[in-house]
């Protein structure tokens, strides 16, 4: 009997042991919620169609805080949002989606009808529940960004999922089997690096339904190194990429030996979470490159094994082989991710040997913000086929792809109206 309990002892100590190595639900509160009327009237007073856009309950979101691993291994608290559909049946089982924001440097993360959020309300509206990490580092979270470092936030995204799966038995909610990804620019590269990180690694816990990565800078060490050679619309990314792969992979000693004066001082002060960053870009020289010392660039382009090089490989998501559907969008007039980001991810997925992977061209001149909308609408569609059935996914309702045409016919026109003026401003000036 004595044997038994040692065991048993034995056993159970070995899962408290377990379970505290996992991380786990930290904390949660109801930070907000929309009212239907309210959704409703909003959609009407921006013009979105509700055949396009469908409110059809009320939501609850939840700030949630838990654990995940930092880059080293050691377990720290990050935070994320979660959107729920409230006014269900009980036996109502719906989808989940993981929504992966784009770049954000300001650590502060409010709770609001706007940006990147109404796209994750536009869902659960719809009967989609939303996860959405905030990434580590910002938010609520402990430690700094890792900007566009795979593995983080990967396991930022997987660990804010194991959290709601503690949390819906508590708030009532029940998932169903279909899980779905997506995210715009930084979060079109984090989509794309979950869904090849589960595929890779977690397909016995995570099954994945789809993924439509949109506007992500999938071939960092490919197209998108393009951007630090020349004129570009937002500088300050390659600073965040530099401070963020010294933290984990310690190229340099001194900050200084990458950075040339003054940028070396000028630059950390800057990424401490409290600046935007458009109040960087405005602060720094328009090609990136140049904020650099000459000779650590020289380098870089001269071997291939330059560590900043292999960072930017190794963090590179555009080839593998997807097993389950994935929706690429983007839009050629992008000024701040290249499309050709997502061209070399479907032609190298195809080349691999994907018959599951496809692409969306979403507009030839929409710009990087103006795009999104339109991308989140064909993500959308294509997410719905499968609640619908479809087991490859399909581009959805001829008559809702007319409505979002005639929109983005609109916005495009908008859009060449304001380059021409600004090309006119600088022909002026010139």
């Amino acid at each position: 009997m004595r044997i038994v309990y040692f065991i048993f002892f034995l056993l159970n100590s070995f899962l408290l042991m377990a379970q505290s190595s996992t991380p786990i639900l930290v904390s949660y509160e109801l930070v907000r919620t929309y009212t239907k009327e309210a959704l409703q009237q909003k959609w009407k007073e921006q013009g979105v169609p509700q055949a396009v856009a469908p409110v059809r309950y009320s939501i609850d979101v939840y700030e949630i805080i838990y654990r995940t691993k930092w880059h080293d291994g050691s377990t720290i608290q990050a935070s994320g949002l979660y959107f729920v559909p409230i006014d269900t049946t009980k036996e109502e089982r719906m989808p989940m989606v993981c929504y992966h924001h784009g770049t954000q440097i300001k650590r502060d993360r409010k709770v609001r009808l706007g940006g990147e959020q109404a796209i994750c309300v536009g869902f659960a509206a719809d009967g989609y529940l939303v996860a959405r990490p905030d990434y580590i580092g910002l938010g609520k979270g402990e430690k700094k960004h890792l900007y566009h470092h795979v593995p983080t936030q990967s396991g930022a995204s997987m660990d804010l999922l194991r959290a709601i799966k503690e949390l819906n038995p508590r708030i009532g909610v029940v998932q169903n089997d279909l899980l779905f990804a997506t995210g715009y620019s930084q979060g079109g590269h984090a989509t794309m690096g979950f869904h090849k990180t589960v595929q890779e690694a977690y397909s016995d816990e995570f099954k994945i339904t789809a993924s439509a990565p949109m506007s992500g800078a999938y071939d960092l060490a490919g197209v998108q190194e393009e951007t630090m050679f020349k004129e570009y619309s937002h500088p300050g990314y390659l600073p965040y990429l530099f401070f963020s792969f010294q933290e984990v992979y310690g190229f340099y000693e001194n900050i200084s030996e990458i950075f040339k004066a003054p940028y070396d001082t000028i630059l950390p002060p800057l990424y401490k979470g409290k600046h935007s960053m458009g109040y960087i870009n405005r602060l720094i020289p328009s090609v990136p490159k140049d904020v650099i010392r000459p000779e650590v660039v020289e380098q870089y382009l001269a071997n291939d094994d330059f560590p900043f090089k292999k960072a930017l490989r190794e963090n590179s998501v555009h080839d593998w082989k997807p097993e389950q559907p994935v929706l690429l969008c983007y839009c050629q007039a992008d000024e701040q991710v290249s499309y050709k980001n997502s061209l070399v991810a479907y032609e190298q997925m195809k080349a691999n040997g994907s018959e599951l992977v496809r692409i969306k061209h979403v507009n030839k001149h929409l710009g990087h913000n103006d795009c999104a909308m339109f991308a989140v609408m064909h993500t959308k569609m294509f997410f719905d086929s499968f609640r619908k059935g479809s087991k490859k996914g399909n581009a959805g309702p001829l008559t809702k792809r007319f409505l979002i045409g005639i929109g983005k016919s609109s916005v495009a026109k908008k859009a060449k109206k304001r380059r021409r003026l600004r090309a006119k401003a600088l022909a002026t000036q010139e």
